[in-house]
Order: C-alpha cells, then structure tokens, then sequence
C-alpha cells in the first residue's frame, strides 16, 4: 500500500484501526515522514469526529502500522495489496510490474482509482483474476463506503472475499456488478465539479458567486458539497492529475493554475489548511484565499 496521498494514508490508518497488520509504502525516507505526519492529523480526527473514540483508542492503529521505502518489503507477506498510487495508468501499471514477482501466491491485489477502470490494469499485475478495484471516498472514517467493482477477468472468490473484507475494517461495501468508468461516486460527482471549475476558468462568475449558488441548491448550511469545497476536500493532486489528462483546453487551463498558483507553492487543499478556502484547526472554511480570488486573463478555450 502506497500512503503519500491524503487518501492512501487515511486507508493504511483504518486497516491498521481495526487491528490488522499493515505495513505502507512510499518512495523515500522524507515522504514517509509526511506520511508520518498524515496518520497523526488522522488520529486527531477519529478522536475529534467519532463518538466514543478517545485519542488512546485512535492511536492504537499505531501499533499495527509499519512504514518502509522498499516495495518487495512492502509487499512480500502481504494478504491484501491495497494500491493507492496517483490517478495515472501508466504509473499504476508500472507499479504491478514491479511488485508481482514478490508476492505470495493468494495474495489479491486491489486498485484505490476513483476513474480508472480494472481490465486496463489487470494484465499487469500477474493474476488478472486476483485482482479488482477498491475505490474509498475521502474522510474515511466517517463516508465510510467503498465501491468494489470487478473487471471481467475477476474470480467469484476474489470478488467475495474483498466485499467480506470491507466491514471487517468499518467499511460499507459498495458492489458494482460491471466496470464504469468513474464508478458510482464519480459518475455522480465529477460532472458536478468539472462544471464548477468551467464556469471559472471561463470567467462566467467567481468562486464565491459558485459555491454560493450551490450551497442553495444542496440545502447545505456549510456549503461541504459547493464544487471549490469539493476540490479542497478531495486533494489537489488528484484533480490536477485528472484534469491534466482531459483535451479539453479550459480542463487544461485548471489543471494549469492547480499546479502552478495551488501546488506547486504547497496549497493542497484542507489537508494543508489552504486551497481556495482558509482553514482552521478544525477543518473548518473560514473565507477564500488571496489565490483564489485572483484575477485571470479571460480564457475561452
């Protein structure tokens, strides 16, 4: 399991919660010290958003979790191989070729995509019928679902086994009965944010202006699900990497100003406490940043 997303740290911690051995992997001492850092905000928010958890019971994940920089440990006496690397398909298939001569025979293999879809990726791992995708949506601990969706090649055992798997962990298992690009979750959210993100870049109406609308129209009194909230939320890696991969040149332009105004000067989102909104020790938005209420050339694409 690779932990050097937000969201691969969150999955390497609810395993290691629920008392089973896990060990994460990433490429370097200095990203697994972030990662480090990732499961200590995370014990802070399993005692902070769950009833009846203290901080001694979060941090007993502690006990099961092990980091290491070299792959074949990572993986060598692993059961489950949860992948949680960037959402590009050429990195996740490089990374099944290097890791399938290492593991054990029974050893199943899942895929965290939130896009990308299994049959593209199985052939790559060696055992193309012990392997699925297993997609989280962020803040595990309280939207705990995951969507469990096979590729045709997939075994009736491996596809039971790791529906079987997800409550074991605290997880509500999703089943998909065949492969969808962008799955369940995605199918229903991307639009909703792609969209948001066009009418910026386009100089249609500004964050402010879109976020507000969308907090009328979801009925929701903390604006969570207005579409900039959404990208702070989710990381900014991940959508600068789907956005990247888009032809469309205003998708481009997003992409653009995620990496360059955004990451690059290490805004990520809530995970760092900036994005488009402020955030405050408690996660919570307290007004737009200088970045987000920058003033852009018009673009139309």
């Amino acid at each position: 399991m690779r932990d050097s997303t937000n969201l691969g740290a969150q999955i390497a911690f609810r395993v290691a919660y629920h008392g089973f051995d896990t060990t994460t992997y990433d490429i370097s001492d200095e990203a697994l010290k972030g990662a480090r850092g990732r499961f200590e905000a995370i014990a802070e928010n399993y005692a902070k958003d769950l009833p009846g958890v203290s901080k001694e019971d979060a941090r007993k994940a502690f006990d099961h979790l092990t980091q290491t920089s070299d792959l074949v440990e990572a993986v060598k006496d692993a059961d489950l191989i949860i992948e949680a690397v960037p959402e590009i398909l050429a990195l996740k298939q490089e990374t099944y070729g290097k890791i399938k001569d290492h593991l054990k025979p029974e050893a199943i293999i899942v895929s965290n995509s939130s896009t990308l879809l299994p049959s593209d990726m199985a052939e790559y791992t060696g055992r193309p019928e012990k392997f699925m995708s297993y997609h989280f949506a962020n803040a595990i601990h309280v939207m705990n679902i995951v969507e469990t969706m096979p590729h045709p090649g997939t075994s009736a055992e491996t596809r039971a086994a790791v529906i079987e798997f997800a409550p074991q962990m605290g997880m509500v298992p999703v089943i998909l009965e065949k492969e969808q690009p962008g799955y369940i979750i995605n199918s229903l959210l991307v639009p909703w944010l792609v969209n948001g993100a066009q009418l910026w870049v386009k100089g249609v109406a500004t964050i402010e202006s879109i976020d507000g609308i969308a907090a009328v129209i979801t009925q929701s009194n903390n604006a969570s699900f207005a579409p900039f909230r959404m990208f702070d939320f989710v990381g900014f890696g991940v959508a600068q990497a789907l956005f990247s991969q888009s032809p469309d040149p205003i998708a481009q332009e997003f992409a653009r100003r995620l990496k360059e105004d955004f990451i690059d000067k290490g805004k990520l989102g809530v995970e760092t406490r900036e994005g488009f909104y402020h955030y405050d020790e408690q996660g919570n938005a307290t007004g737009l940043t200088a970045a987000a209420k920058a003033t852009y050339p018009d673009f139309e694409g």
